[in-house]
């Protein structure tokens, strides 16, 4: 499963590139939830949580249907 979610997200990648932000997939557990650490222009946006929730979650629940939930990680 979690190949299917990295393949996901590289092909979301450059459309979050493209205004200047980033993601990298932390981990997928085994209960189907997907965490991820949002990048570049999405650190501090105000839009982080509509990307995450709006384009982000729908985007991997549609290529990949049994997750269950994304969850953005904090930077360490």
């Amino acid at each position: 499963m979690k190949e299917k979610v990295q393949k996901a997200i590289d092909e979301l990648r450059p459309q979050l590139q493209a205004d200047g932000g980033d993601i990298e997939l932390v981990d997928v557990t085994e209960d189907g939830v997907v965490k991820v650490r949002l990048l570049g222009a999405c650190v501090g946006c105000p839009m982080r949580q509509m990307t995450l929730t709006h384009g982000v979650t729908r985007f991997i629940k549609k290529q990949v249907p049994e997750i269950k939930e994304v969850q953005a990680v904090e930077e360490e």
